[in-house]
C-alpha cells in the first residue's frame, strides 16, 4: 500500500513536469504568453497590467547581464491571481462556446496523450507488477495509439455533451461505452487481423469479454467525468487556435510523422503475419521491411504482445 501511494505521488509529479513542459513549448510556439496576450487585449485590470509590465521590465533588464541579482522578479499577489484566473475562466467558456474542435487540436491531443498515457501505464505496471517492459503501440517514437484515440474520442464526446448541458451520469455512461468499445475493438481487431494480444480480461472474475470488464468500464466512466468537467475545457483552451507559422508548420510536420507511423506500424505487421504464413515478399520495399523490421524487432519493441 505504502509503495502504491508513493507511487501515485511520482504519477501526479511527473504529470505536473509534462503539463509546465507543455505549456510552456506551445507559449513558445505561439510567441508569447498568455498573462502578455491578455494585458495586451486589455482583459486584465489597470494594477495587475501594471505588475505585468514592470515583470516584463524585469525580465529583459535580467536579458541584459546587469547586476540585478539581489532583486526578486515582481509577482502577482494572491488576489490578482484570483481574478486573473476568474478572467481566463471566462474567456475559456467564450471560447468553448464559439470555436469547434479543429483537425490541429485533434492531433495535438492525439500526440500528447499517446505519450503521456505510455508513461503512465509503464510507470503503474512497474509500481504494481514490478514489470519494466516496453508498451508502445507503434515502430517508431513513445507512442500508444490506443490512449491517443481514446483521448481524442472522449474530447468529442464531452465537447457535445457539453452543448447539451449532459448530466453526470450521462457523462459517466458515454465514458464507459466509448472506452469498452474501444477495448473490444482494438483487441479483437488485433486477435483477428495480426494475431496477437496486449492484454485480457478473462482471467477476472467481472469480464465481460477478454478485452472488457466492468471495473475498467467504471474507470473509463470516471475518466469521462473527469475529462469532461475538468481536462477537456482547459485543454481545448490552452491548445486554442493558431497563433503563428511556427505552430502550424509544427503541426502539418507531426501530423505526418504520425501517419506515417501508424501506416508503417500497419504495414510491419502485415508483413509478420505474411511471413507467418510462408509468404515471400512481392517487391523491393517488402524486402526491406522484412530485412529490418524482423519478428525479433518486432518482439522486442513490441514487448507486452503475445503471438499466437
Amino acid at each position: 500500500m505504502l509503495w502504491t501511494i508513493i507511487g501515485l505521488v511520482v504519477l501526479l509529479e511527473v504529470l505536473k513536469l509534462i503539463a509546465w513542459l507543455i505549456r510552456n513549448f506551445w507559449n513558445w510556439l505561439g510567441g508569447g504568453k498568455e498573462l502578455d496576450r491578455l494585458s495586451a487585449n486589455k482583459k486584465l485590470d489597470e494594477d495587475i497590467q501594471i505588475q505585468i509590465a514592470t515583470a516584463r521590465a524585469w525580465r529583459q533588464a535580467r536579458g541584459t547581464r546587469k547586476t540585478l541579482y539581489t532583486l526578486r522578479s515582481p509577482r502577482l499577489s494572491r488576489e490578482q491571481r484570483r481574478r486573473v484566473n476568474d478572467v481566463v475562466r471566462d474567456l475559456r467558456e467564450e471560447f468553448l462556446d464559439a470555436t469547434p474542435i479543429g483537425w490541429w487540436q485533434a492531433i495535438m491531443i492525439f500526440f500528447l496523450c499517446s505519450i503521456l498515457g505510455l508513461i503512465l501505464e509503464e510507470i503503474w505496471m512497474l509500481i504494481t507488477a514490478g514489470l519494466t517492459q516496453s508498451r508502445v503501440g507503434l515502430v517508431w517514437g513513445p507512442f500508444s495509439p490506443l490512449y491517443g484515440f481514446g483521448a481524442v474520442l472522449l474530447t468529442f464526446n464531452a465537447y457535445f455533451l457539453r452543448r447539451h448541458h449532459a448530466n453526470n451520469l450521462q457523462i459517466f455512461l458515454s465514458g464507459a461505452i466509448i472506452g469498452g468499445t474501444l477495448e473490444q475493438i482494438t483487441g479483437w481487431g488485433m486477435e483477428h487481423l495480426i494475431h496477437a494480444r496486449s492484454w485480457t480480461y478473462i482471467y477476472l472474475p467481472d469480464h465481460i469479454t477478454p478485452y472488457v470488464a466492468w471495473r475498467f468500464l467504471v474507470i473509463w466512466g470516471l475518466l469521462g467525468l473527469i475529462w469532461t468537467r475538468t481536462i477537456m475545457p482547459n485543454l481545448l483552451y490552452a491548445i486554442g487556435t493558431f497563433h503563428s507559422k511556427r505552430q502550424l508548420v509544427f503541426i502539418v510536420l507531426l501530423a505526418t510523422y504520425l501517419s506515417l507511423d501508424i501506416w508503417m506500424t500497419i504495414f510491419c505487421f502485415d508483413r509478420k503475419v505474411s511471413r507467418e504464413m510462408g509468404i515471400p515478399p512481392a517487391n523491393a520495399f517488402e524486402v526491406w521491411i522484412d530485412t529490418h523490421y524482423t519478428d525479433q524487432f518486432i518482439a522486442n519493441r513490441f514487448q507486452n504482445l503475445e503471438s499466437y
